[in-house]
């Protein structure tokens, strides 16, 4: 079997391509990083290293191209493919769209290629067809099904000898929607296929997306620079976990998840955050906080969410918001627009600039009365 995988970083390696091995196929991975294409050729394998054990994992069946330098073959390897995931970062998605869509006209007298993004975003498979469709006609892009996924797992700051090596936690959680998917559903082990991917959409992105941000702003004010020492600050731990209760209020009310179960969820995240072997810097969680504000991201949507489902004002969810319109990092482009929108119109200001929200909007008055 033969996978292309877009994006050759470490939730490339680490996470979807280590899981593709597992699972018997040979997977081409696609980037512009020219160094660690031309190391996938010479080397064909790579290590998985499971942080906090002496676990590890080899993986072969690997080789790279450079989709800078050689669009033909990507365009080969995706009329081959029985199957393409991508894990490029929401911005990329339209990027990649032409080769996918190039690929896809090649394609003859096979069964529907099944096109997964595992992107950190909610309906990334579905914005990716949506950007293919522009490119190509209605007959091509019937050649592909597009199911959305909902993936999880967590990358620490990396120290690794060889390039291409890649540390990871061992916990992980993939999950596709299978309804979208017209032929056989791909034979990845460890993915979790289900009839409505949105419940545990919301579920990671409210407590994975959003505990990791409130752990990196909030330590950010406080002057943290990892994530491990601002989870060694107790006040910012019952902070982290007052903000998953809330957005665990809302996820319960909206889709049914056992409350005991999900406690038990939340505290699986605390405990991960916790780990050392899994800590990171302040300034990559927390970076692109105009991003993370957005009214769909981690922080405004759950928020919103809990004063329309919940019924009542979440106080630490909007105290994160406020530690995130605060955040500053001179080498962050989006902090440092952040900064400049923030002294130009004030934080209130700033916030109903990003997220397109008025002074009607109950969470904008929620946060002018704590500002």
């Amino acid at each position: 079997m033969k996978a292309v995988h877009f994006g050759a970083g470490n939730i490339g390696r680490g996470f979807i391509g280590e899981l593709l091995y597992k699972s018997g196929y040979s997977t081409t991975f696609v980037d512009v990083n020219a160094e660690i294409i031309e190391a996938l050729n010479d080397e064909k394998e790579y290590t998985v290293h499971y942080a906090g054990s002496d676990e590890k994992l080899k993986v072969t069946r690997v080789r790279g191209i450079d989709s800078s330098k050689d669009s033909a073959a990507v365009t080969e390897a995706v009329q081959e493919a029985d199957l393409v995931t991508t894990a490029v970062g929401p911005n990329v998605l339209p990027l990649i769209a032409t080769a996918i869509a190039e690929g896809l006209k090649g394609r003859t007298g096979q069964e529907p290629l099944t096109i997964i993004a595992c992107e950190n975003m909610i309906g990334g498979s579905t914005l990716l067809k949506e950007e293919v469709s522009k490119l190509t006609e209605e007959e091509v892009l019937e050649k592909a099904d597009f199911p959305d996924s909902a993936v999880d797992r967590i990358v620490p700051i990396q120290h690794n000898e060889k390039l291409l090596d890649v540390s990871v936690e061992p916990y992980f959680e993939w999950i596709v929607e299978e309804g979208d998917i017209r032929g056989g559903k791909p034979p990845v082990e460890g993915i979790t296929y289900v009839d409505h991917l949105e419940p545990y959409i919301e579920r990671k992105l409210f407590s994975v997306n959003t505990g990791h941000a409130a752990t990196a702003y909030k330590g950010a004010r406080k002057g943290y620079e990892t994530i491990r020492e601002a989870m060694d600050d107790e006040t910012i731990v019952r902070h982290v976990r007052s903000t998953l209760k809330e957005t665990g209020d809302v996820l319960v009310e909206r889709y049914g998840f056992d409350r005991y179960d999900h406690e038990k969820y939340i505290d699986k995240i605390i405990e991960r955050f916790k780990n050392p072997d899994l800590s990171d810097f302040v300034t990559r969680v927390g970076r692109g906080p105009i991003r993370k504000l957005g009214i769909e991201d981690r922080l405004v949507r759950p928020a919103r969410a809990h004063l329309e489902i919940v019924g009542r004002e979440p106080e630490y969810l909007v105290d994160t918001i406020i530690a995130a319109l605060s955040y500053e990092n001179p080498e962050d482009e989006e902090a440092v627009k952040l900064k400049a929108l923030r002294e130009e119109r004030g934080p209130v200001g700033a916030l109903k600039e990003i997220t397109g929200l008025d002074d009607s909007e109950p969470l904008i008055q929620a946060v002018a009365k704590r500002i």
